[in-house]
């Protein structure tokens, strides 16, 4: 059975309704007007908690200095507005979820004002030391090993016997060919690449572009990771057919170095330490 909005909002101030449309879209993707009493009943919850914890939170020293513009506002409701149609269909979906422009207007306000607050305690955590980047970059090296990688073309013949250019023989005949001029004249691989490749990257001269191990057709993998720098690979097949392959350059592994990581590391670090300080203050608002 489905609950009638203005059952649910028994004994709340308008701007109630916006949180509980709010949570029955995140939680169920339908309106508090489509969900069952059960759900609804889930849906309150979460409704409840979010509203008196935004309540809390406007109430606090730490809102009474931070303005929220007409601006702001006027861009928050038409972000909304502009996802309907009509601006008929705006106020009329408005209506059957027990809202108007005004209590809109003021929920937006509070949401606003609400992550405007968060912004501020999180700028109040502590900073991030030189210190604290290096425990982070030595408990954490893993995440700055780079591997191997190679710059690689290749050219691709296909095999198909209904037609005569395709056969198998035809297709290793081309490839021998193909192959041979690459050996004495690498410099050559995008010039022929253009010319015979089958792959849509003969447009580009046969460029697959840089790539780590593991990322194409095992047989090419293995074929292109044994090449030297400027090596043309033997005749490899894989499903699509006969390829060969040009390693270009080799890019080898590495371990970014502080000097490089130092900003990224800052970064990560200082969000955790926003969020952190947000999460403090959002348990001592709930207590």
């Amino acid at each position: 059975m489905l609950m009638p909005v203005t059952d649910i909002m028994t004994e709340k101030s308008p701007e109630y309704a916006y949180h509980l449309l709010r949570s029955a879209l995140a939680k169920f993707s339908k309106t508090p007007a489509e969900l069952t009493a059960d759900q609804i009943e889930v849906v309150r919850g979460q409704a409840d908690a979010t509203f008196e914890l935004e309540t809390r939170a406007l109430s606090s020293p730490e809102a009474r200095d931070i303005i929220i513009s007409e601006q702001r506002l006027d861009e928050a409701l038409q972000g909304i507005s502009s996802r309907y149609e009509s601006r008929q269909a705006f106020l009329s979906d408005l209506e059957k979820n027990d809202l108007d422009e005004t209590i809109l207007r003021t929920a937006l306000y509070r949401e606003l004002l609400f992550d405007a607050v968060l912004v501020c305690v999180g700028a109040q955590s502590v900073e991030v030391s030189d210190l604290d980047i290096l425990l982070f970059y030595e408990a954490h090296r893993d995440r700055f090993a780079r591997p191997e990688m190679r710059v690689a073309s290749h050219i691709l013949v296909t095999i198909n016997p209904e037609f005569p250019d395709n056969t198998r023989a035809k297709a290793e005949q081309t490839m021998a060919q193909i192959q041979k001029r690459l050996r004495a004249n690498p410099t050559r691989f995008a010039e022929l690449a253009r010319k015979h490749s089958e792959c849509p990257s003969a447009l580009e001269g046969g460029k697959l572009g840089r790539l780590p191990e593991g990322q194409l057709y095992p047989e090419l993998d293995q074929a292109l990771f044994k090449l030297p720098q400027g090596g043309v690979s033997d005749i490899v097949e894989t499903e699509l057919g006969l390829h060969v392959l040009y390693c270009e350059k080799i890019h080898p592994a590495k371990t970014v170095p502080l000097s490089e990581a130092r900003a990224k590391i800052r970064e990560i670090m200082q969000q955790r330490q926003r969020r952190r300080s947000q999460k403090v203050w959002l348990d001592e608002l709930k207590n």
